[in-house]
């Protein structure tokens, strides 16, 4: 797995089979899907979602937290075209 700091950036990007991951200041967001097929392939994309989310836990663990983060509103554009 390449370096992929949990929270560390809000441009930091990992795939994982059709799953993407994102990285934001104040989340990690994923995306997509993810078979963990019974071979080598699944057996490899397993150990790389549980290295990430392992990650993601020890940062989460390592850090003083709200209770919950405060959201944005999603905020409704008109089409410009």
């Amino acid at each position: 797995m390449s370096k992929f700091v949990p929270f560390a950036d809000e441009s930091a990007t990992l795939a994982i089979g059709k799953m993407n991951v994102e990285n934001r200041l104040d989340r990690v967001s994923l995306f997509g899907d993810l078979d963990l097929t019974l071979d080598q392939v699944g057996l490899e994309q397993a150990k790389t979602l549980q290295s990430l989310v392992n990650s993601v836990v020890e940062t989460l663990e390592s850090r003083t937290l709200p209770d919950k983060v405060a959201t944005a509103p999603v905020v409704k554009v008109s089409n410009p075209f």
